[in-house]
């Protein structure tokens, strides 16, 4: 800090002119004068001219004194305080007088220039300071003044003067500092920074490249579309090698090809705006904006809350992540699909899945919120579900602020209940017709074995001792026999005789026998609708579904009873209900179709069916008793009754607390259009059977064959044997038969194949059929007159029973 406060000392006033003082005094001397002529008294002119000057004394220090006061103030400054008011650290400001010395300067021009420099002489260029002493002259002239462009070899400055002071004796110098800014530089750095950070955000891609076409930097939106890596940094690297474009001069990324997203080009040239630097546009560096084609500059979108506002009115299931993969929003229908109980999401969609799944889905999101603006979609499993994968689809979205990626998650749980019901009804369809297919095969085992048991029964009489062997094995085969009967109820194969009936008709003649089955410690209660309507089954069949049902449920209740340590309390209800088309409707079931249906509920407080099981339940074989208490067939045989029957049936259950099982028969409504069913004519009349006669009997299975044949035999039949259709065929062609005996399932040539040839040659000729299959449906895919049938396994009494028949004409 510089000054001189002597120099700068003001003076006093100098004294008033003498003219002025002479002119006062001959005024009051000749007032004097013309008062001495007139009154002629030396008192009064010496008291007039004391007044006189008193008066003026008096005038005088009245006026004087506040200038004085002043100007004592005036006489010796405080130039500390002038030097803490010109202290700037952005600006060097300093005060020159009239003869060019320095009176005070702040630091920065000491800094600049040195301490003692005094404006205009100061170290810059000679062009500088001419321009400096212009300047001088002007603001002595005109009171202010400026000059531009001041360089040295410490930068370049920008002089501000103006003059000041009473008397304006001083000049006040500011000297403010150029800037020069390299725009190239400051551009780079926010396109590398927060501001690329910014546009790759919103999905601009930005590089600004230099006027060679390398890159000086570029955001991570564009090395992610460039390279794949939004860290890739791609200094120096060539920026048109990045690009492609196509015949149609559409530009794509090159990494991406022309099966990626086009992109617009923004090319802006990096130049002062002020026009300081008259740079060569074909040197100039360039700044590059890229943006999707899809999108586009300027678009009006909608903000976030909005968008929030919206998506969650929707009954799909919609949610939005950021950038960082962090949820913005999850509608309510997304949280529900996904199986979160919370009203808020949590911080990622990752916390919604399985940890093996994490990693994926994080990957997914990532890839969505800084690529293209695509779709794609990711299987997942979520921790609510984890044995069922879902499609979890994903959109990279651009203009919704911090919006990056929606994703949507179906509510799938109706779906896969009903997918898991199809399948089940599938599963169940595929099992029934093996079993069907095992039970077939195994009757014919059990016809052999039960033949040749009759057969030495025949030989031996009570008392022997292979007898009582015999007749044991005899009862173990039919109890075999029995079983294969269930295998064939549940494979919808077994012979029904239906009925139109009432349920509480059936209901009723069963109730006694149920009570006394389930015992005396469980109520039976049982419970109908009005206006039920009739259905068509066999009764003795559905009274065979109750006693099932029934004891499966005594079995669940005493189970119960006997965990908890109680002797009473269990409950075995039995109801028909009343189902119209609405209320299926209602239900909204993918498996029964829409009309009006009778339906049979039991339902038991037992110990319940664990969800794991309760799909495998009507499996054959499949029990959920302990070992040795059940085969496994109840449920099996229940369901091949009730579809057999046209119904259908449902199994619902909670552990601990109930298990009920729905059986919907469809309402029967005849048919008054229906013509009555005509008895078709044969070609001959009836003739009465006189003992004896020929038979053809044809059987693919040598020990079901050989036992026929000795039965028949047995009775004065002549039998001749054939082991398939085709010897049935030749057979026929060399002799004359009273009967055809015959298997159905044959290789080669089965036997209704056979039949219809037969009956080309032998229009008249009966057929007695031998299958383990249903009757009714043997006859819907035969359709033969005169067609007689015969299940296995049968005895060697029922085989010459049904043959005697036949020939009998009945």
């Amino acid at each position: 800090m510089v000054g001189s406060g002597s120099e700068a000392a003001t003076a006093t006033d100098a004294p008033a002119p003498l003219r002025d003082w002479l002119m006062l005094g001959g005024a009051v001397l000749a007032s004097a004068g013309v008062l001495w002529t007139v009154s002629g008294q030396p008192l009064l002119v010496a008291g007039f001219v004391g007044g006189v000057g008193v008066i003026g004394a008096a005038l005088r220090l009245a006026f004087r004194s506040p200038q004085v006061a002043a100007e004592a103030e005036f006489a010796v400054p405080d130039w500390s305080v002038t030097n803490a008011a010109i202290e700037r650290s952005d600006v060097g400001i300093a005060i020159t007088d009239r003869a060019g010395r320095l009176v005070c300067a702040n630091a920065l021009m000491g800094e600049w220039f040195g301490p003692a420099a005094a404006p205009p002489r100061l170290p810059l260029e000679r062009a500088s300071t001419e321009l400096l002493e212009a300047a001088t002259r002007a603001a002595w002239r005109d009171g202010t003044a400026s000059a531009e462009g001041l360089a040295s070899t410490q930068g370049t400055w920008r002089a501000e003067l103006s003059r000041a002071g009473r008397g304006e004796d001083f000049l006040v110098w500011r000297f403010l500092p150029v800037v020069t800014h390299d725009l190239v530089a400051d551009m780079a750095g926010h396109i590398g920074g927060k501001l690329g950070r910014a546009l790759s955000r919103e999905g601009l891609q930005s590089a600004v490249v230099a006027p060679d076409g390398a890159i000086v930097a570029a955001n991570t939106a564009f090395a992610q579309r460039a390279t794949g890596s939004p860290t890739q940094d791609l200094t120096g690297a060539d920026f048109v090698s990045y690009l492609v474009s196509d015949e149609s001069d559409r530009i794509f990324y090159a990494r991406e090809g022309r099966k990626g997203t086009p992109v617009k080009l923004v090319h802006l040239p990096v130049a002062d705006p002020d026009g300081i630097a008259n740079i060569d546009p074909a040197r100039t560096a360039s700044l590059f904006l890229l943006i999707d084609s899809q999108g586009g500059v300027g678009e009006v979108s909608a903000g976030l809350p909005q968008i929030e506002a919206l998506l969650a009115r929707l009954p799909l299931g919609l949610a939005m992540t950021d950038r960082d993969g962090r949820f913005l929003f999850a509608n309510a229908a997304f949280l529900r699909a996904a199986g979160h109980e919370d009203r808020i999401p949590p911080p990622y969609p990752s916390d919604l899945v399985i940890k093996e799944d994490k990693g994926a889905l994080l990957d997914a999101v990532r890839r969505y919120a800084q690529g293209q603006a695509t779709a794609g979609d990711v299987a997942v499993r979520l921790r609510a579900a984890p044995d069922e994968p879902v499609s979890l689809s994903l959109a990279g979205v651009r203009g919704l602020g911090e919006g990056a990626v929606l994703l949507s998650l179906k509510d799938s749980s109706e779906e896969t209940r009903l997918k898991r019901e199809i399948a089940q009804a599938t599963k169940m369809q595929a099992v029934g017709q093996l079993a069907g297919g095992v039970a077939h095969d195994f009757n014919n085992v059990l016809t052999a074995i039960i033949g040749y048991c009759d057969l030495m029964l025949m030989r031996h009489t009570p008392g022997d001792s292979d007898y009582d062997d015999i007749q044991q094995v005899k009862a173990n085969s039919n109890r075999a026999a029995s079983l294969t009967r269930q295998l064939l109820a549940f494979s919808r194969q077994q012979t029904l005789r239906p009925q139109v009936l009432q349920l509480p008709d059936v209901v009723a003649e069963v109730s006694a026998l149920l009570k006394r089955l389930i015992g005396e410690k469980i109520t039976l209660e049982v419970t109908h609708d009005r206006d039920l309507g009739f259905v068509r089954a066999d009764p003795t069949q559905l009274e065979q579904v109750l006693l099932n049902l029934a004891v499966n449920a005594r079995d669940a209740i005493n189970d119960k009873l006997a965990a908890v340590g109680a002797k009473g309390g269990g409950v075995v209800k039995l109801m028909t209900r009343r189902i119209t088309a609405a209320d299926v409707r209602a239900m909204k079931s993918e498996i029964l179709p829409v009309g009006d249906y009778t339906a049979l509920v039991v339902e038991d407080n037992g110990h319940g069916i664990k969800p794991t099981q309760i799909g495998k339940i009507f499996e054959p074989f499949f029990t959920t008793k302990e070992k040795g208490k059940g085969t496994g067939l109840g449920l099996s045989t229940v369901y091949g009754i009730v579809k057999q029957s046209g119904g259908f049936i449902f199994a619902e259950s909670e552990v601990g607390k109930f298990t009920r099982f729905s059986i919907y028969l469809p309402v029967h409504v005849p048919d008054a259009a229906e013509p009555a069913p005509t008895v078709r004519a044969t070609a001959e009349p009836k003739r009465e059977w006189s003992g004896g006669g020929r038979i053809l009997l044809v059987e693919d299975e040598d020990t079901v064959r050989a036992v026929a044949e000795r039965a028949l035999v047995r009775q004065g039949y002549e039998v001749t044997t054939a082991a398939d259709g085709e010897e049935g065929l030749e057979a026929i062609g060399k002799g004359s038969f009273d009967l055809v005996v015959s298997d159905v399932v044959m290789p080669t040539m089965d036997g209704p194949a056979m039949a219809r040839e037969i009956r080309n040659l032998r229009p008249e000729l009966p057929f007695l059929f031998m299958s383990g299959y249903a009757e009714e449906q043997l006859r819907r895919e035969i359709d033969i007159p005169n067609m007689h049938f015969l299940a296995k396994p049968f005895s060697v009494q029922q085989i010459c029973d049904a043959v005697e028949m036949v020939l009998r004409g009945r």
